[in-house]
């Protein structure tokens, strides 16, 4: 039996401009438009547009909701401050990643607080289950969740903040990063928050659902001359893999902790108690087994997803989780666990698809933006 793929908001934009569109994580999303390439490096070189509004959007309200969140997640929020973005994780009882979020502190214009947590698509029913039984030891607190009447949408690029200028109310350019402000465009509320998941500076937005199409064609107006375009799944997951950022599924999942992906600045685990502290306690005092790498093979050949990572004297010590060309770098470039007595190693081998291909770690990230 097929199951039937939801479609964002701006589902019929993409399809009228060219979109190809792919499933993921039960969406049906654009994976390109022109090419991969150009759109990436539209976004290096100037601003591209995202549609991600697959990522789930949950909303909490009421006193405690902030304790509530600090229940669940490896990094303390209970003093987020007003306007504040925070990542952090949700584990298991055994310090397993069931997904990694970004949560808002934000307040309406009549001054009314909530926090807002986005998740990722592929998580979103698995995350409304898990918080379901922890919600009942706090009864002031309600969530809500608010994908389907809303949509989000990541404007990135080092031309992003200024350009967007234009179009708020409140200047973009005024959020620090990890800052969010509810503004407006066109009387019409807006969620603003200086983050985003490609290694350049921009914002990500989220709007009514009713809203997005109009939003959308006015970012790709103000943006023409400066050289906006839209882009798709593929070129985001080049740019995040040229980030080093982990994504879940490939650098995150149940089986692995935070710490072995090298996220130890998102987890606060002194003087707190939340699900899969004490697990993570024990981890980081035996230090974790396996280390998050970055490497970089010889030659031309990526080495993708599932690749067995060796040592140099041919004895199999991890394996690939994320890879492909880097449009910026010119090179193919990877990401990969490898058995942390071998993490300080110079020099390793890549089973591509049985040719060994010499590799070189490189710390992580593989591309930072240059400094403004």
């Amino acid at each position: 039996m097929t199951t039937k793929l939801a479609k964002t908001p701006l589902d019929a934009w993409h399809r009228a401009n060219g979109g190809k569109m792919v499933p993921f994580a039960g969406y049906d999303m654009p994976v390109q438009y022109e090419s991969i390439v150009s759109e990436h490096q539209a976004c290096r070189t100037a601003a591209a547009l995202f549609d991600v509004s697959h990522m789930g959007r949950l909303r909490f309200d009421g006193d405690g909701s902030d304790q509530f969140l600090d229940r669940i997640l490896t990094r303390g929020v209970a003093n987020l401050p007003v306007g504040a973005v925070r990542y952090g994780l949700i584990c298991n009882e055994d310090g397993g990643v069931l997904d990694d979020v970004l949560v808002s502190h934000l307040e309406t214009p009549s001054q009314r607080r909530f926090h807002l947590m986005v998740v990722n698509a592929s998580n979103r029913e698995k995350i409304l289950k898990w918080l379901a039984p922890v919600l009942e030891d706090f009864p002031t607190v309600t969530m809500s969740d608010r994908t389907e009447l809303t949509a989000m949408i990541a404007v990135q690029g080092p031309a992003a903040i200024e350009t967007c200028k234009r179009l708020f109310s409140f200047d973009p350019a005024r959020l620090k990063y990890y800052r969010a402000v509810i503004t407006d465009q066109f009387a019409k509320p807006v969620i603003v928050s200086r983050t985003g998941y490609t290694g350049e500076d921009g914002l990500e937005l989220i709007v009514r659902a009713e809203e997005a199409t109009r939003i959308w064609e006015n970012l790709l107006l103000i943006g023409r001359d400066a050289g906006f375009i839209a882009a798709g799944l593929g070129a985001r997951d080049t740019l995040r893999l040229e980030a080093g950022m982990p994504l879940y599924g490939h650098e995150l999942n149940e089986n692995i902790d935070p710490l072995s992906a090298g996220l130890d600045f998102a987890c606060n685990l002194k003087e707190r108690s939340f699900i899969g502290q004490r697990a993570l306690t024990k981890i980081a005092e035996a230090g974790p087994t396996t280390v998050r790498i970055g490497l970089r093979p010889e030659g031309k050949r990526p080495a993708r997803e599932g690749c067995p990572v060796l040592d140099s004297a041919g004895q199999r010590i991890g394996e690939v989780t994320s890879g492909g060309p880097s449009p910026t770098l010119g090179y193919p470039i990877s990401m990969a666990y490898v058995d942390t007595r071998h993490a300080n190693d110079n020099e390793f081998q890549i089973d591509i698809r049985g040719k060994l291909v010499v590799a070189k770690p490189v710390s992580l990230p593989f591309y930072k933006r240059p400094k403004s």
